[in-house]
């Protein structure tokens, strides 16, 4: 058997009896956009492991061939296995960006052991009659939110290293409608555009229609020709046809950017955020140069990043008023499988946090908290926050929580004002489902809301389950400075780690 000294070594070509063939990635385009890489692509279909199974060959397991073409990768990769490897099968999303890359890895599994059985079982409550159930990730099984999960992030590190090159047609301009200074901003912004290029098609909220501020009059006065071009945006318009829009142009602070999130629920178009708020964790752009940032984002391109987010339903019990039930059984024990305790009762994807909390009671909330098929605690609070990496330097951060990069595969999850100093903040992997539910004893319901808004009721036996969502929050990064971006928010926002630098010893001489 050849071996090498080095650490890293040259990727070898194998030969044995049985020969696995990995798989290969190619990128597709799609609405109209243009992909261009910045690096080279890397060829790994030079190599393949195998193994022998006779018993006088154990101890030569692999017959390696070095070829000389092929890359280089550390030893550690080169782990024999006594049977080939089973393929996966991933399956697409159906987000806009995810329309640009298009992964193809292999065929659905023959052979799983007990433990990938269990994970082809359903983690939630079937929804029985509900017509769009199909997109939603909480009714996947474990091995399906993985896939997805793991998908996404794939997915993310290839965007954060490309380019991408639209043609815009159709510009989306989101702004607070009653504020006086983004009114005047927006106005600016659609005449530039206008003004700019006879082929792009403005939308801006339609309660501009008739605003003296705005002055949609005025603008098509002084030329009759953007009649055609302007035009204005409704939320029935951003839920049903949100493929419509090449990009949006969110003016103002982080707010506005949830917005957005909470506008386009699946399918988001790449958000490009000018930042004309107080903090700006998620507005990446001076507004002051929007002529020169717009100008170079249509010709030369935008890089992406895809901010994770999360998918969460509510669930209504179907009999919350007997006392003797138990929430516990009713989701991990034998009636776990019985769909007709609960129904779903409204979906929403959000960008930073699921909250339950206590709402207007006056005294804490008691919460059920299951991850997957296990429960993990019984939290006695003013309630829980679940967050993503995006929003950890919101709530969560104001609950106590940990700073977390938008790059982590994670769901954090931080108790609020807990009744014991043990409850600490934990960080999940992102492929569980939780379920955040309200004991059929407890003594008071709670309320629950979602990035802030849609405050509902959860009454005893009622839940709202959490995972990650198939539709991604595209965001537009700087094209200068996109690798330390979110270190530089933090440091200019929360002045992380900011103090006077110590001073050196000054050395006593005689």
């Amino acid at each position: 058997m050849a071996t090498g000294t080095s650490e890293a070594e040259k990727i070898p070509e194998t030969r044995a009896a049985n020969e696995v063939t990995p798989h290969s990635d190619y990128f597709s385009a799609n609405h109209e956009a243009n992909i261009r890489s910045e690096g080279e692509s890397v060829d790994y279909d030079s190599k393949s492991v195998n193994s022998v199974g006779s018993d006088q060959e154990a101890q030569q397991a692999l017959e390696v061939v070095f070829n000389d073409d092929a890359i280089y990768r550390r030893k550690s990769s080169l782990v024999p296995s006594v049977a080939p490897r089973p393929e996966n099968s991933r399956r697409k999303t159906q987000c806009f960006v995810h329309s640009l890359l298009e992964k193809h890895d292999g065929s659905p599994m023959k052979d799983a052991s007990y433990e990938g059985l269990a994970q082809e079982r359903k983690i939630d409550k079937d929804a029985e009659g509900q017509p769009e159930a199909s997109h939603h990730s909480r009714l996947l099984t474990k091995k399906q939110i993985s896939d997805m999960a793991f998908g996404i992030r794939e997915l993310s590190k290839k965007l954060a290293q490309i380019r991408i090159k639209l043609h815009v047609h159709n510009v989306f301009i989101l702004a607070k409608a009653h504020d006086e200074t983004l009114l005047a901003h927006t106005r600016e912004t659609t005449e530039w555009l206008l003004t700019k290029d006879g082929h792009y098609r403005v939308y801006v909220e339609h309660t501009l229609e008739h605003n003296k501020i705005f002055d949609a009059e005025g603008l098509l006065r002084k030329n009759p020709a953007f009649k055609r071009r302007l035009k204005f945006w409704t939320n029935k318009l951003c839920a049903e046809k949100p493929q419509t829009f090449d990009i949006v142009l969110a003016l103002g602070g982080d707010g506005t950017v949830l917005y957005a999130s909470w506008l386009f629920q699946r399918v988001v178009p790449p958000v490009l955020a000018f930042s004309l708020g107080s903090l700006g964790f998620l507005t990446k752009f001076d507004y002051e140069l929007y002529p020169e940032t717009l100008s170079r984002a249509f010709q030369e391109g935008i890089t992406v990043s895809l901010r994770l987010r999360f998918e969460a339903t509510v669930m209504r019990s179907q009999n919350n008023k007997n006392t003797t039930r138990d929430l516990v059984e009713e989701l991990i024990g034998e009636e776990s499988e019985d769909n007709h305790t609960h129904k779903p009762d409204g979906t929403h994807n959000i960008l930073n946090e699921v909250v339950v909390d206590r709402g207007p009671n006056p005294t804490m909330s008691s919460i059920e908290l299951f991850g997957d098929d296990e429960h993990f605690t019984t939290v006695q609070a003013d309630g829980v926050c679940v967050s993503t990496p995006t929003g950890s330097t919101a709530y969560n951060l104001a609950a106590g929580g940990s700073l977390c990069h938008p790059d982590n595969p994670v769901i954090l999850v931080t108790a609020i004002c807990a009744h014991t100093l043990s409850f600490r903040p934990i960080i999940l992997p992102d492929t569980i489902v939780l379920r955040a539910g309200v004991p059929y004893d407890a003594r008071t319901s709670s309320w629950a809301s979602f990035d802030g808004k849609e405050r509902v009721e959860l009454r005893p036996g009622d839940y709202v389950t959490i995972s990650a969502s198939r539709f991604p929050f595209p965001s537009v990064l700087p094209l200068d400075r996109r690798s330390k971006d979110w270190i530089d928010s933090i440091s200019r926002t929360l002045q992380w780690n900011s103090r006077q630098r110590q001073k050196s010893f000054k050395e006593w001489s005689t």
